[in-house]
């Protein structure tokens, strides 16, 4: 039985303890953009990050095999798939960054699984919008007003709006290359995952030497950390663990951990960068939080 078509298993302890890391991981990445980005600037952040992400990959690449897209019209939808997974994304959360806390992007970013929820009623036959989902959606979405809309009120031309405004974006593109992943069905995931961060170092590396080089020598030891971390884990290593809990436990519990990837950021936003978490945030949070595991409400069956 290949291991496309075997089925998945009941979730172990070591599962979910993995599902936790993972959640820890992925939060931890906006608390290590947040320090390095003043220094790279948004576009070296973002290459540097790919390009070591693709480095931890590449190896399990070459010994499974390289396979690629057949025909032009793959080669477009993979092409397309790169700039809305990884380039456009990290470019706009890496810009944000600057502005906005390491709490407030994770926050945003929560709202990711229920701008999945609406472009899959409206791009797949199977997982149409039901009343939980619908309420859930509501939840999310007024905690992401919460947030956005009291700084519009605070300063419509601060530049803070458009770094939220940002934020929003790369949750937009996340949940879209999430339904279009599912057109991609001739390359494995984990090599899947290493093709397209092969493509986006090209892309990226492209715009960054454009823009010009950044003072390599001016970036301390603490935001090399974090580049290195950045690309090490969030970016490498947590996409392998991605698709093992996918493959062996099923979409649905995987989908779980995304909703404490909010809930981490804010609080380690707090803690490890000593950043104010206004009572707005909390409130979006409790709201997002909500609504995620609103949607996770078993509907019953005529």
């Amino acid at each position: 039985m290949t291991p496309s078509t075997t089925a998945i298993r009941k979730p172990t302890a070591a599962d979910l303890s993995s599902l936790l890391l993972l959640a820890f991981i992925w939060a931890s990445a906006f608390l290590a953009i947040k320090v390095a980005v003043p220094q790279t600037g948004p576009v070296w952040l973002a290459t540097l990050r790919v390009i070591i992400g693709f480095l931890v990959l590449l190896p399990w690449m070459l010994y499974r095999g390289i396979i690629l897209p057949k025909g032009a019209k793959n080669w477009i939808i993979l092409l397309f798939f790169s700039l809305i997974n990884v380039t456009i994304p990290f470019l706009l959360i890496s810009w944000a960054e600057l502005t906005i806390s390491a709490g407030v992007t994770s926050l945003l970013l929560g709202s990711g699984p229920l701008l999945a929820l609406v472009l899959a009623h409206f791009t797949t036959k199977d997982d149409k919008i039901s009343w939980p989902k619908l309420l859930g959606i509501a939840f999310g979405f007024s905690g992401i007003a919460l947030v956005v809309g009291g700084q519009a009120l605070n300063d419509v031309e601060d530049t803070a709006l458009l770094a939220l405004l940002a934020v929003l974006g790369a949750s937009f593109c996340y949940a879209l290359s999430g339904a279009l992943v599912r057109k991609i069905t001739d390359i494995p995931p984990t090599r899947l995952a290493t093709l397209v961060l092969g493509l986006c170092s090209l892309q990226l590396l492209a715009l960054g030497l454009w823009e010009g080089l950044p003072n390599f020598e001016g970036i301390d030891a603490k935001s090399w950390a974090c580049l290195i971390y950045l690309g090490l884990l969030p970016t490498g290593l947590a996409t392998i663990l991605r698709y093992r809990l996918i493959r062996t436990v099923g979409a649905s519990f995987f989908a779980l951990g995304l909703n404490l990837i909010p809930v981490f950021g804010v609080i380690m936003g707090a803690l490890i960068l000593s950043e104010t978490v206004p009572i707005e945030i909390w409130g979006a949070l409790v709201l997002i939080v909500t609504g995620l595991f609103v949607t996770r409400i078993p509907q019953k069956r005529p």
